[in-house]
């Protein structure tokens, strides 16, 4: 019948699968807690934030597993929606270090976007798009029809639109930097021992990461409901859970602070101006600061 209650899950979830997932975001967010509070990297509080929201997600998911088939309300709209709008969360974070990287080595010209508008014109898309996603996540999370159903899960394609636009787009600007940074290396690229070249590495990762899990669930929520993809919990695990670890796990092994954070950035500069040999070259540094 078209106005048949869903079921909210369509298979029983794995207690296992949700408690190694909860555990693996947690030990992650752990350490990016301290990472945070060390290097006082503060435009990274959102992407730690995204973190908190899998683990909660999870963690909700686990006691879900253990209701089995009596799932109760609270906990299986904490597990929909936290873990569909953490990834905006990381996007957040990740949009701002290209133009923080981008001012490091004093390469704003080499940007097809101003720099002072770059960070502004991602976030904002970011934020669009979280907004919609919260909005049909907990209208799919409450649904009792399936009319409710199918109306949240439209809004949850608009707003993952969105994002994948924005992040087609945010790559388009990282590959158009890079490619113009190697053609024409500005002096600060060249002499600073940072590993910035590292770091746009591990945005196209991270930012791959992201958009393919975008694109999975655009197709799990425009299959319908009893879709393959929603049916079996494995594509979850495979093309959201798994990529969402893997990206908080870049972010522990390479974190921005290295070469986007205020500590950083006096220690480097602290260097260059014993470095330098003339009076009029320490006030150039000063002021590029």
């Amino acid at each position: 019948m078209a106005g048949r209650p869903p079921s909210k899950y369509q298979y029983y979830p794995s207690l296992a699968a949700a408690i190694i997932f909860t555990v693996l975001f947690g030990l992650s967010g752990v350490l990016h807690c301290i990472q945070l509070l060390r290097t006082k990297t503060w435009y990274f509080v959102p992407f730690f934030i995204g973190v908190i929201f899998e683990v909660v997600g999870f963690g909700a998911r686990s006691v879900n597993a253990t209701q089995s088939p009596n799932w109760s309300q609270a906990p299986f709209i904490i597990q929909t929606l936290l873990p569909l709008i953490a990834p905006a969360l990381f996007a957040a974070s990740i949009y701002m270090i290209l133009g923080r990287i981008i001012r490091f080595v004093d390469a704003e010209h080499l940007s097809f976007i101003r720099t002072t508008w770059l960070t502004k014109i991602f976030v904002f898309g970011d934020v669009a798009s979280f907004l919609v996603q919260c909005l049909g996540g907990g209208i799919l999370a409450a649904a009792d029809s399936k009319s409710a159903l199918d109306r949240g899960q439209s809004i949850i394609l608009v707003g993952l639109a969105i994002q994948i636009i924005f992040f087609g787009c945010f790559i388009i600007a990282i590959s158009l930097f890079h490619y113009r940074i190697i053609q024409q290396p500005t002096v600060t690229s060249l002499q600073t021992p940072l590993p910035w070249k590292q770091y746009v590495l591990v945005l196209y990762f991270s930012s791959l990461l992201i958009l393919v899990r975008s694109i999975f669930r655009v197709a799990e929520f425009a299959a319908g409901h009893d879709s393959a993809l929603q049916t079996s919990e494995a594509y979850l695990y495979c093309f959201d859970a798994v990529l969402m670890v893997l990206c908080c796990v870049v972010f522990n092994l390479r974190h921005p602070s290295r070469v986007v954070s205020s500590r950083y950035r006096k220690d480097f500069t602290n260097v260059e101006l014993h470095s330098a040999q003339t009076p009029t070259e320490q006030e150039a540094i000063i002021h590029r600061v």
